[in-house]
């Protein structure tokens, strides 16, 4: 269950955030609001309610007072599982920050994770994978010893490269996307790891596993949930032994030299912020290739794929 389906706790003030769920549903958003104002004087310190009072007061054009309501939330949730920091960011009302709190990642993808394939694969037309493991056929066909894929999920660019690699470890900070990719049977290590962290927190380097073990490291649609690549490119460039490959995936900010955070939550970056944070990593652009990744609302998301090198 997503958090933002928790309970009040208060059986009456359920009922009124269902009843307001139902008006927002029906595009009445300002009665969703006066209804969720009633649910939260019964419930006051309800964060998953004053997250709905937040969508439903922004789509009702009333943004003060989604603000007021994230602001609520960041006083009772220290950790952000709801991610109210990047509502306030996309209100004006907070900086972009450099990377979304881990919990609310988390929180996203362990309730995802059911559904995860059938809905990106079947219904949103997602391509990275397949995409992603052609570009580095292109330029490397011969076998692969380590690969290290950086925000595995389910395990869809693992179906891709396993015949191609002798051993394949998959990372992830969602323990249920993880269950899932096991259950493919494809990797030979499956652990959790942030890639928000540095390299001894994050997990990648966990129980004497080697820096350099790796000479091809895959991030296929992760990067987005993360602004600034600088640390997750240090932590790939730990990874990858001298000449090892980096393949990867981001949505295409377009113009620019850095990074934006899109109504989606999620982030998009821009070419000359990826290759600046690559060449700061020891890293060597090989090619690139602009692309849709998948469909969104029914229209195309467009996405740059990057093939680079580690220097020696």
């Amino acid at each position: 269950m997503h958090p933002t389906q928790f309970s009040s706790g208060d059986v009456i003030a359920d009922r009124r955030a269902d009843y307001a769920r139902m008006l927002a549903d029906n595009g009445e958003h300002e009665a969703a609001v006066e209804l969720m104002e009633q649910a939260l004087e019964l419930a006051p310190d309800w964060p998953a309610g004053l997250v709905r009072l937040a969508d439903y007061a922004e789509k009702a054009g009333v943004p003060d007072k989604a603000v007021a309501a994230l602001r609520k939330v960041l006083e009772r949730d220290a950790e952000d599982l709801f991610g109210a920091r990047l509502k306030l960011a996309l209100l004006g009302a907070e900086e972009v920050p450099d990377a979304p709190p881990s919990a609310y990642v988390e929180a996203l993808f362990d309730d995802y994770a059911d559904r995860f394939d059938k809905a990106l694969v079947e219904r949103l037309d997602y391509t990275v994978p397949g995409k992603l493991a052609a570009l580095v056929a292109e330029h490397h066909p011969e076998r692969f010893h380590t690969t290290v894929d950086l925000g595995c999920g389910t395990g869809l660019f693992g179906a891709e490269i396993r015949e191609r690699t002798a051993r394949l470890e998959g990372f992830d900070l969602s323990v249920n996307m993880l269950t899932k990719a096991e259950e493919k049977q494809l990797y030979d290590l499956l652990a959790k790891a942030d890639l928000s962290l540095d390299s001894t927190a994050s997990g990648l380097f966990a129980d004497d596993l080697p820096q350099a073990r790796a000479d091809l490291v895959s991030a296929a649609d992760v990067l987005m949930y993360l602004g600034d690549l600088g640390n997750a490119f240090s932590l790939a460039s730990a990874l990858a032994a001298p000449g090892a490959l980096f393949a990867f995936s981001v949505e295409d900010a377009g113009e620019g030299d850095g990074f934006q955070l899109a109504p989606s939550l999620r982030y998009a970056h821009s070419e000359a912020h990826v290759r600046a944070r690559l060449t700061e990593n020891d890293f060597e652009l090989i090619t690139l290739r602009r692309t849709t990744i998948r469909m969104d609302g029914g229209k195309p998301v467009l996405g740059i794929l990057f093939l680079a090198s580690r220097r020696p």
